[in-house]
């Protein structure tokens, strides 16, 4: 996979997991509701709330797709570049869908943090990609 192709596909990771987290949260919404007489009723009774509640499921499985492709993504992918582009990508996702959603922004602390997560990621790809160069140049 070409290095453009490995940085889609981190980008396609985070935005399957960012973008679902706020639905997941959502989702759950009603869940402090079920009770059970004792410890392993109250899990069977949420477990079963949760997986026949779609608000739930199906951003639960499209997160869970997020992260099979991530696995796959990381046997062709420098680890080092991987988990912090990922990583970071996905707390954007999250906080701009959670904003277009309604949720609580942060101000500008938010603002400021999502511009120096940017900065860090754009500082994790240059790194990779003169690696990439050099190693390019020296197996010539």
């Amino acid at each position: 996979m070409t290095t453009l192709g490995e940085l889609l596909s981190l980008v396609l990771v985070s935005i399957l997991w960012g973008c679902t987290n706020p639905f997941l949260k959502r989702g759950t919404e009603g869940l402090e509701k079920v009770t059970q007489p004792n410890r392993v009723s109250q899990i069977l009774a949420e477990i079963k709330f949760l997986f026949l509640n779609f608000k739930y499921l199906v951003p639960f499985l499209m997160n869970q797709a997020g992260s099979v492709f991530y696995y796959y993504t990381l046997s062709t992918t420098d680890l080092s570049l991987a988990v912090p582009v990922t990583n970071s990508l996905t707390l954007l996702c999250t906080l701009l869908t959670g904003k277009l959603l309604g949720e609580e922004f942060g101000g500008k602390k938010a603002v400021v943090g999502m511009v120096l997560t940017m900065a860090g990621v754009s500082l994790c790809i240059i790194s990779s990609v003169d690696d990439v160069d050099v190693a390019k140049l020296n197996a010539s």
